[in-house]
């Protein structure tokens, strides 16, 4: 204490204390030596989890942005799908129509059927003709509420009155069970028929409205003995592959009001599911 006391009142002491410091400087530095390793270790794991982390954080970044692209490609997809469905009204520019999305496909393998998300409730009725942007699809079969049944022209029990755009010709388009084939049959073999051919409904029977594109002529055979010629021909439109369609009203189907109605509801439907202007 009076050492303490001496050194406190007076200077005399100050080079001893310097010197004392100069000796005990490395007991500090080995005292402190657990603790700088505590540490170290703290920060070499806290640095190692923060990487971890930031490389969880970036991964699932990497995932969401990916979603993301990848959604924003399936709506440009869309887009265009919607685009093209949307200009092909002017083939209907005469009849009233209705958008409507393909919800599902009939699992029996010989019955090529869709499922469309409108029905009654939307004015749809039995024998109503189907489009898509390309060309005709086929036409209702079953109707309920809010769903009904679409008969494809490419089904073994389905025939189509249709003719040769570039003369007239009339011919009868069969399906048979292939949705990238239509057979032509009773083809006379005179008849004037060559490959690259358009058909287009005929408006025979009453049931499509003329003009309507089918199919183009892929194959013409004049087969020795046979009484027809044997034709086949591509479906125009994407059968297996749209997911819009266009259901067309004809004058006596429904009244003016529901199909203005109807109309409206299924670009509202559209526009709020994908954007579709220019």
């Amino acid at each position: 204490m009076a050492l303490m006391m001496v050194d406190i009142n007076s200077s005399e002491f100050k080079s001893v204390r310097s010197f004392a410091n100069i000796i005990i400087g490395p007991f500090y530095r080995i005292a402190d030596i657990p603790e700088l390793i505590t540490e170290l270790g703290n920060s070499a794991v806290r640095s190692r989890q923060e990487i971890i982390d930031e490389n969880q954080r970036l991964k699932s970044a990497v995932t969401v942005l990916s979603g993301r692209t990848q959604r924003m490609a399936s709506l440009v997809a869309e887009n265009g799908r919607l685009r093209a469905l949307l200009n092909s009204t002017a083939l209907v520019a005469d009849d009233d129509l209705v958008i409507a999305e393909i919800i599902g496909v009939s699992p029996q393998l010989d019955k090529h059927h869709i499922i469309l998300n409108k029905g009654s409730e939307a004015g749809v009725y039995e024998g109503q003709p189907v489009l898509d942007a390309d060309g005709l699809i086929g036409q209702v079969l079953e109707v309920s509420l809010f769903t009904s049944r679409v008969i494809l022209v490419t089904d073994q029990s389905h025939a189509v009155p249709a003719q040769l755009n570039r003369n007239g010709l009339r011919v009868v388009a069969e399906g048979i069970g292939n949705y990238g084939l239509l057979i032509l049959s009773h083809v006379a073999l005179t008849a004037d028929i060559q490959v690259g051919d358009l058909l287009v409904s005929s408006g025979l029977g009453g049931r499509f409205p003329i003009g309507y594109p089918i199919a183009m002529v892929s194959e013409v055979e004049r087969s020795e003995g046979g009484a027809f010629l044997t034709v086949k021909a591509i479906p125009e439109a994407k059968l297996n592959r749209s997911r819009h369609v266009l259901l067309v009203f004809d004058d006596q189907s429904v009244s003016v009001g529901g199909k203005a109605s109807a109309i409206t509801k299924s670009i509202d439907h559209l526009m709020s599911g994908a954007d579709v202007s220019e």
